[in-house]
């Protein structure tokens, strides 16, 4: 019972600070007023199910994926709802999956790199490989996630 609480906790929080930053860059971002509610959903719901993935055993890769497909298909629906394009909520919605502390890590390892020694190095340039492939590995994966469900249901009109 003491390992739920405490996930449901950090699932909590988790929202509460995604929510901030979806909110904070919609803001930045000039969306209109009335879709601000939807924008900080998207964020609040799709990041906390990357935690909840990932708390549950996924892999970051896989949980972005299940977070982003989440906001694109909450994005579709508030697009439908509110009467406006669905990248409003789902750029917005997607800001807190970016993988910066990640990203980070491996533009360190690789200032670091620069002034290593041979045996330094190996470890550094490894590291930086790692984490500049699971960047890139999670930035594609919110691509396809919020792309995905506007894909699928939208309607294509016969090119003749």
């Amino acid at each position: 019972m003491n390992d739920i609480t405490s996930i449901l906790w950090e699932v909590t929080q988790d929202m509460f600070w995604s929510s901030i930053a979806a909110l904070g860059f919609s803001m930045l971002f000039n969306v209109p007023t009335r879709t601000l509610m939807g924008c900080v959903a998207c964020g609040a719901i799709g990041h906390g199910s990357r935690t909840l993935a990932v708390e549950f055993g996924a892999t970051i890769v896989s949980g972005s994926l299940i977070g982003a497909v989440i906001i694109g298909l909450m994005g579709y629906l508030f697009a439908k709802r509110w009467h406006a394009p669905a990248t409003v909520f789902t750029i917005s919605g997607s800001i807190p999956l970016v993988p910066g502390r990640i990203a980070y890590s491996a533009m360190l390892s690789l200032i670091q790199l620069s002034t290593a020694d041979p045996k330094t190095g190996e470890s550094l340039l490894i590291r930086a490989s790692i984490n500049g492939i699971q960047t890139m590995m999670i930035l594609g994966v919110i691509a396809v996630g919020i792309s995905a469900p506007t894909l699928f249901f939208e309607r294509t009109r016969p090119i003749v």
